[in-house]
């Protein structure tokens, strides 16, 4: 990601190279002037520079590479140094072919070629060959692969190259005459392109061997290049392919009428050919077809070169460097004034090349490539950032820097945008950066020194910044340069600052809010990153203050009740400063610090504002239980129960219990009967501080213990049993008091109270399960609460527990007129005489209550056949209406008599 600033600088250009040293040829002949020019280096890692005349002279030249440059600082230029020079022949130098493997140095002169030395020791010898040789090109194999490889020779082909020069091919595939070396050339001769052999026996033996001869292309060829197995050719009609296998060759494509001599040049970097059509150059690979885009050239040009990432073209005494994958211009540079004449440039074939030379009539002037991080410190020096990162991207996809300078560079920069108070990208270039460490920030959160000051990497990068400083100083220093710079435009002073401070000067406030807002956002991303714990500590320590700076209470809040590494010390007393107690009761109980943070929650509740924040999560809550209470008290209440439900210090459960309780018994009953605990409460001391007021969580505690916890205490399942009862007997009362009931408050809020239940299912209902589910409690103590008490019901199922079924009688038939229910009692008993009981019951039911006949024809009806038919006619009354009981007691007394006979029968049987 680049940044999205990109500040006005005083020049776009980069400094890619600049000025080493130079040559004046006048100093060595005054009667001739240069025509060709190359640069090589040696095995022996020297490098040559080899100067051909128009009088027929080769001078070789030294850089002297080890020597400092002092031509920055606006000095004279130091001196090519001077080495050796050969006459070649009396007419132009027109090309020269350094061998560097073969330590020789081919020239074309006057149609012919010629061999020397590398170092010039010994005459120039002419090979045998026709003349007329206008070009000459070497062949050339990616990553410098064998150059004897795929002519498509057959094998007749090589018995016969064997009889003329003994052609081999060695193992590695260097194609070379036996027991010598040597090279494959192409040269242009007339109308003919001749593939030969440059073979050397020794200094003064050379020869060429003809190895294919291929028909060439209509037009006088000016220029060649030998790529693979392709010869690209270019002649005043256009550029032409030839395949060096077949012979076969194609168009690329054709020149207008009117237009430069064509030029061409092999780019060794990226192994494709630029055709140069007037000030457009077009890239083609070894198939001629174009690749990329074209590059537009600002003037037509004299000579091309190539140097790393860019294109070197020379004209009209500039040289100008373009990029070779955005076609831009990045740097020109003046060697000479306008009109001096056609220049020549040379450059290393070689993909590391650094050095290029350029030359005029008369001077050569050698540049020297500025290395590449010198490159980016100029670049950021002129607040070129964009180009900065663009220029590490390319080197770092060329394979020349590493991952690591990358991220430093991004580091670099977001260093420098935040100095020139570009919070925003500065933050941009630091997330990109995978070596900066997050601790480089401390510096700007907090002035040292601090807890982590010893943490801080004394890095100072290039020392294109100042050193770290509070994030305010930086504001106020870069605010501080943007009026100074404005006074200096002022007066006609050119600087360096960004256009859009200069003419919209920021505010204060706004350049620190937009400063801790964005260096938040770095220490939000660093905290997803695996630190040191103390550096973890120092990112959210760090984070919380700049949080609390913007007031972000959200933020600081969910940053306090997640995991975090917070040290509690740093920051408890600015919290408590400022008031923000919930963020710190959040960061208490985080840390286990649950005493400190129940008792910030017991004080808000107590200190409720209805600012305070609500939680829409603990607002749920609280509205499920049914009690209402959507408050800033809910909800600290809320959060201290959290709290308390994994707590297993009871004395701090049981301390802050009653306040949970008078603002939500719920919440309450869920800190007492909380399953997250590691160690359960004492039953004992949980019962003994339950506020008796509290009744329901008394109720819900106990029927927790006895329901889920299979409590089987005898103790508190009476007191349970207890509990509900006399809720039962208030219950009733209750009920029954007049719907038409004088308004009054204590009445209502009694019945509001009673209402607002945290049970969902009648107390009476309870009591009645628990009582008949339960054989653990003491009935008798219970019937001792309810004697006085309406609730027939429960009564008999204890007076059923303690066995008085005549009572259970009375309660089923008589006052709860529970027919049903009495019968199946009667069952449940299993004598007939219960059944007589339960009809003297319902004829003589007492206490002037008028006899239940209904009920009892049902008795007699459902069970006749279990009653004594003369004892029935005795308890029948004289107030009965016969008519109610007539068939019934008919059918009794038939029923009677049935079982009469059959046992009469069965007796009979028995005698016989």
């Amino acid at each position: 990601m680049a940044a999205k600033f990109e500040p006005t600088t005083a020049t776009t250009t980069r400094i890619v190279i600049e000025p080493h040293s130079q040559f004046d040829l006048s100093t060595h002949s005054r009667t001739t002037t240069v025509r060709s020019l190359a640069i090589t280096t040696l095995s022996n890692n020297r490098t040559i520079l080899y100067v051909g005349t128009h009088s027929g002279t080769l001078f070789s030249l030294s850089p002297n590479l080890n020597h400092t440059n002092s031509s920055q600082n606006g000095t004279v230029l130091q001196k090519l140094s001077f080495l050796r020079s050969v006459s070649v022949t009396n007419s132009p130098v027109d090309a020269i072919l350094v061998l560097p493997d073969l330590e020789k140095v081919l020239i074309l002169s006057d149609g012919s070629l010629f061999l020397v030395d590398s170092d010039l020791s010994n005459r120039a010898v002419r090979l045998g060959f026709s003349k007329g040789i206008s070009v000459v090109t070497r062949r050339r194999m990616r990553n410098n692969e064998s150059e004897g490889l795929g002519l498509g020779l057959d094998s007749s082909n090589h018995k016969f190259l064997h009889k003329l020069g003994g052609f081999i091919v060695k193992d590695g595939g260097e194609s070379h005459s036996e027991g010598f070396g040597g090279c494959v050339l192409a040269i242009v001769t007339g109308k003919r392109l001749v593939i030969v052999e440059l073979v050397v026996k020794d200094v003064n033996n050379a020869s060429l061997v003809v190895l294919k001869e291929i028909q060439c292309v209509d037009g006088v060829v000016s220029t060649m290049v030998w790529i693979d197995d392709s010869i690209v050719v270019g002649t005043a009609n256009g550029y032409s392919l030839i395949s060096c296998v077949s012979g076969q060759s194609s168009v690329i494509f054709s020149l207008p009428d009117v237009s430069r001599p064509p030029r061409l040049k092999l780019l060794y970097r990226d192994w494709r050919v630029l055709l140069l059509v007037d000030n457009v150059g077009i890239i083609v690979d070894e198939q001629g077809q174009p690749v990329g885009g074209s590059l537009v050239f600002r003037h037509g040009l004299d000579s091309v070169g190539e140097l790393s990432f860019y294109v070197v073209v020379v004209s009209d005494g500039k040289i100008e460097l373009y990029n070779k994958k955005h076609g831009g211009c990045v740097q020109v540079l003046p060697f000479g004034g306008e009109g001096i004449g056609p220049c020549v440039v040379a450059s290393e074939e070689d993909r590391g090349g650094k050095l290029v030379a350029v030359a005029t009539a008369t001077k050569v002037v050698c540049y020297q490539k500025l290395p590449s991080v010198e490159q980016i410190k100029d670049l950021l020096r002129k607040k070129n950032y964009k180009g900065a990162i663009s220029l590490v991207e390319e080197l770092e996809y060329e394979g020349e820097m590493s991952k690591d300078l990358l991220s430093f560079v991004h580091a670099q920069v977001g260093f420098l945008l935040l100095f020139d108070l570009h919070f925003e990208e500065a933050v941009d270039h630091f997330l990109l950066s995978e070596t900066m460490q997050p601790s480089e920030i401390f510096p700007f959160i907090m002035r040292d020194p601090n807890r982590w000051s010893l943490l801080v990497p004394r890095n100072r990068y290039w020392g294109l910044h100042p050193p770290p400083a509070p994030l305010e100083d930086v504001v106020d220093d870069g605010l501080m340069t943007i009026q100074r710079a404005s006074f200096l435009r002022k007066a006609g002073v050119e600087t360096i600052v960004d256009n859009d401070h200069f003419l919209n000067p920021p505010n204060r406030s706004d350049l620190l809010e937009s400063a801790i807002k964005n260096i938040s956002r770095y220490l939000e991303a660093c905290r997803e990153k695996q630190l040191m714990q103390s550096v973890s500590e120092g990112v959210d320590t760090l984070l919380m203050y700049l949080y609390r700076a913007l007031n972000r209470v959200e933020d600081m809040e969910r940053l306090a009740s997640s995991t975090n590494w917070c040290v509690v010390e740093e920051l408890e007393h600015m919290l408590e400063e400022s008031g923000h107690l919930r963020t710190l009761a959040f960061l208490y109980a985080s840390k286990g610090m649950s005493s400190k943070a129940v008792a910030i929650w017991r004080i808000l509740a107590r200190n409720y504002s209805s600012s305070l924040r609500k939680d829409p999560a603990l607002e749920t809550i609280i509205q499920d239980s049914g009690e209402n209470l959507i408050s800033g008290k809910a909800i600290a209440a809320a959060e201290a129960s959290k709290i308390l439900e994994e707590s297993s210090d009871q004395d701090l459960i049981l301390q802050h219990l009653g306040w949970i309780a008078d603002i939500s018994q719920l919440l309450a009953v869920e800190v007492l009967t909380s399953d997250k605990r590691e160690i359960q409460l004492s039953p004992d001391e949980v019962i003994t501080s339950i506020d008796p007021q509290k009744v329901e969580i008394l109720q819900r505690y106990l029927q927790w213990l006895i329901e889920d916890q299979d409590c089987f205490d005898t103790q508190l399942h009476t007191l349970y049993s207890l509990s509900l009862a006399k809720s039962a007997i208030e219950a009733f009362e209750f009920e029954n008091i007049s719907e038409n009931l004088a308004s009054g408050n204590t009445e209502r809020t009694n019945l509001a109270t009673l209402r607002n239940s945290i049970f969902q299912t009648p107390v009476r209902e309870r009591l009645q399960i628990f009582l008949q589910s339960s054989d653990l409690y003491d009935p008798e103590e219970v019937l001792d609460l309810i004697e006085g008490s309406e609730l027939w019901l429960e009564k008999a199922i204890l007076y059923r527990r303690l066995g008085q079924e005549t009572l259970v009688l009375q309660i089923l038939a008589l006052k709860l007129e529970d027919s049903e229910a009495a019968e199946q009692y009667c069952a449940e008993i299993g004598r007939a005489d219960a059944y007589m009981q339960l009809l003297d019951m319902y004829l003589d039911p007492q206490d002037g209550k008028d006899p239940m006949f209904t009920a009892a024809v049902r008795l007699l009806h459902n069970h006749g056949e279990s009653l004594d038919p003369l004892q029935v006619l005795e308890k029948l009354s004289p107030d009965m209406p016969l008519q109610l009981a007539s068939e019934t007691l008919l059918r009794m007394f038939r029923a009677r008599v049935h079982h009469h006979r059959q046992g009469q029968t069965l007796m009979q049987g028995c005698q016989d």
